[in-house]
Formats: structure tokens, C-alpha cells, sequence
């Protein structure tokens, strides 16, 4: 299939098939394309959770409104922020950039610097909002890459943040839950499987100047 007919075939996975499992090579390809995900500055403020135990997503059905995607599908991915985003997450990145690069300080030093005081001045709210934002970036990657790969996912917000934060104990890592997405094949009696895709005309969603 064409890239146009992959996304065609996707929908948002109503039903999944509990009695499949994604592959190890399908799972660590969904790792890498969240890891390739294009982010503002560069900096990586963002992690995803895997959740494959049945027993703990068990535990969450009730957290996500009752929507058994989370535990029906083949694993449960979790995008994460950070808690916290300071100048030693700047510092990182550019130790990174440094190593991987070679790029001599002097050439780096001054945009770290800016990097640094944008940071820093940036209020607590607007940081978190800020760093949300990038997770629905790495959503949309993931779920194009579901598609390309024939993985069948649901992008969900239906959740309760804090109470997932709760079961999963992200915060001893220093994260918050924003976005879920269960990934996996979908039942063969999911009746959404087989519904055309509603969308606007292309003429009505696209201005050409």
C-alpha cells in the first residue's frame, strides 16, 4: 500500500484482539521512531512508557473511563513529561550534541547560553504546557509509523492523569503522564474497522497561496 492508503486503513482502534502480540522487532521499531521524533530545540524533555504487565493495565481501565483499549491491546504506550525542565537539561544536550558531533564549544557555547536563558525565564505553566505540546508531536510520529507498519493504535486524552501518574509511580521518576496510546491488532469484530473515514474535502482543509 501507498502512504495515503496506510492512513486511509488506520482508524482509532476501538476493539483490539487480546490473543495478539506485537513482535519484539515491531516494538523496538514504535521505540525508535518516538526516540527520531522531531522536538523544539532539539531537547528531549519527553519519555515513553511501555506497559506490557496485563495485571497493572488492568488497574487502569477504571483510570480511562472505563476504555478497554488499555488493556485489550498488545501494550499500552505512555507519553511522558518531564516534572521538571531546567538549564541542566540544556547542559545535556549539548554534552550530547558535543559527543556525537564533535562541534568545538565555541561554536556551541553561545546558543546553549540563549538556550539556557529562554529556560530559565520561561514560567513553571509555561514550561509544562510548553513540553505537552511536544508529546502530541510524538504522538502524531507514532501513529503515522503504526500505520506505515500495519500496527493497529488509539490515541487517547480520556484518561485521568494524576491517578495513572499514581498506579504506574511516575513520579519517582520524575514524570507526568499526557497522552495514551494502545497499540496492537485490531478484533476482527470491532464494527469501526469497516466505516468509511469521514474527513472535510481536501478543497475545504487546504489553502494554497
Amino acid at each position: 500500500m501507498s502512504i495515503i492508503e496506510k492512513l486511509n486503513w488506520r482508524y482509532a482502534t476501538k476493539k483490539f484482539d487480546s490473543s495478539r502480540q506485537l513482535s519484539d522487532n515491531q516494538i523496538n521499531t514504535l521505540k525508535e521512531a518516538f526516540n527520531l521524533t522531531a522536538l523544539s530545540y532539539g531537547l528531549q524533555t519527553l519519555k515513553m512508557v511501555i506497559v506490557s504487565n496485563k495485571e497493572i493495565r488492568e488497574n487502569l481501565v477504571s483510570v480511562a473511563y472505563g476504555q478497554r483499549q488499555v488493556v485489550d491491546a498488545s501494550h499500552l504506550l505512555v507519553l511522558c513529561i518531564q516534572s521538571e525542565i531546567d538549564a541542566h537539561d540544556v547542559e545535556e544536550h549539548y554534552q550530547t550534541i558535543k559527543s556525537i558531533r564533535n562541534t568545538p564549544d565555541e561554536i556551541l557555547d553561545p546558543f546553549k547560553k540563549q538556550l539556557k536563558s529562554t529556560i530559565e525565564s520561561m514560567p513553571e505553566s509555561k514550561k509544562l504546557d510548553w513540553a505537552s505540546k511536544q508529546a502530541y508531536i510524538a504522538l502524531g510520529n507514532l501513529m503515522t509509523v503504526c500505520a506505515v507498519e500495519e500496527i493497529d493504535s488509539c490515541p487517547m486524552e480520556g484518561f485521568i492523569p494524576e491517578k495513572l501518574d499514581k498506579v504506574l509511580n511516575l513520579q519517582e521518576y520524575g514524570l507526568r503522564s499526557v497522552l495514551l496510546l494502545p497499540v496492537g491488532y485490531r478484533s476482527k469484530d470491532d464494527m469501526f474497522a469497516t466505516l468509511k473515514k469521514v474527513r472535510k474535502p481536501i478543497a475545504n482543509t487546504i489553502l494554497e497561496l
